[in-house]
C-alpha cells in the first residue's frame, strides 16, 4: 500500500517513448507512479525499478474487463490516483480503401479505453478525493490529418473532443483536464522512418528539428502539478509546426 497522503499517477503506455518521459518527470516531482503497459513488460518493469515507489500494472485498454482489473488492482495497491495521464495508443498505417475492418477497430479500442479507464478513475477515486488532474496525449495530427492514418487521426481528435467536454463537465469538482499534443517525437516510431520521410518533416517544422520525449514530458508534468487556471485546453508541442 503506497504511504497516506502519497500522490500516484498513472500513466498508459509507460513503458516506452512519451509515456517512459512522463513517469519519469512525475516521479521526479514527486508522485508514486504506475506505470501501465500491455505488451512491453519488460521495458515497464525495468523502468518501474529505477524509479522510486514505482510499479508496473498491465492491462489491455481495449478491454473493459482488463481495465476493470487494472482499476481494482490500483485500488488495492495505491488507494488512490490523483494524475491520469491517458498516453497509450496504437496505429495501423494504410490508405482507407485497402485498411481492414479489425485494423480501424484496433485503433479506435484505444479511445474507447481511454473514456472509460477515466470514467472509472473518476468514480473510484478523484471524486471521491475531491480534486485531480487528467491529462490525454493527442497529436498534431488530430488536427492536421494525415494520409494513411485516418482511424489515428480520429482517435487523436476524439481524445480532444473528450478534454473539452469532460473538462466543462468536472470544472466545479477540482479536476482538471488538458490535452498534450505532441507533434513529431524523437520515439522508436520515428526512428524506423525513412530518411527521405524525415526530412520531409523537417522542412515543415519551423525549429528545424524532431522534439524529445522530455520536452514533451516538461508539459504534461507542468498540467499535473501546476496550471491551476488551465482548463479544457490542448497544448500542442510541436516546433511551430502548427499552432491550434
Amino acid at each position: 500500500m503506497t504511504a497516506p497522503g502519497a500522490r500516484v499517477a498513472l500513466v498508459t503506455g509507460g513503458g516506452r517513448g512519451i509515456g517512459a518521459a512522463c513517469c519519469r518527470a512525475l516521479a521526479a516531482a514527486g508522485f508514486r507512479v504506475a506505470v501501465h503497459y500491455r505488451s512491453s513488460a519488460a521495458a515497464a518493469e525495468d523502468l518501474a525499478a529505477k524509479l522510486p515507489d514505482a510499479w508496473a500494472v498491465r492491462a489491455d485498454l481495449g478491454s473493459a474487463e482488463e481495465i476493470d482489473a487494472l482499476v481494482a488492482a490500483l485500488k488495492e495497491r495505491a488507494g488512490r490516483v490523483d494524475v491520469l495521464v491517458n498516453n497509450a495508443g496504437l496505429n495501423h498505417n494504410g490508405l482507407t480503401p485497402a485498411m481492414k475492418l479489425e485494423h480501424y477497430d484496433e485503433v479506435a479500442a484505444m479511445a474507447r479505453g481511454a473514456w472509460y479507464l477515466t470514467k472509472l478513475v473518476l468514480r473510484r477515486f478523484m471524486l471521491r478525493q475531491g480534486e485531480g488532474r487528467i491529462v490525454n496525449v493527442s497529436s498534431v495530427v488530430g488536427h492536421t490529418g494525415n494520409p494513411g492514418q485516418v482511424p489515428y487521426t480520429m482517435g487523436k481528435a476524439a481524445l480532444d473532443a473528450m478534454t473539452k467536454s469532460l473538462a466543462q463537465e468536472l470544472a466545479g469538482r477540482a479536476i482538471l483536464v488538458n490535452s498534450v499534443a505532441p507533434g513529431f517525437i524523437e520515439t522508436d516510431m520515428t526512428a524506423e522512418l525513412p530518411e527521405a520521410v524525415k526530412e520531409g518533416i523537417l522542412a515543415r517544422v519551423p525549429l528545424r528539428r524532431m522534439g524529445t520525449a522530455e520536452e514533451v514530458a516538461e508539459v504534461v508534468t507542468w498540467l499535473a502539478t501546476g496550471a491551476s487556471y488551465v482548463n479544457g485546453t490542448v497544448i500542442h508541442v510541436n516546433g511551430g509546426l502548427y499552432g491550434g
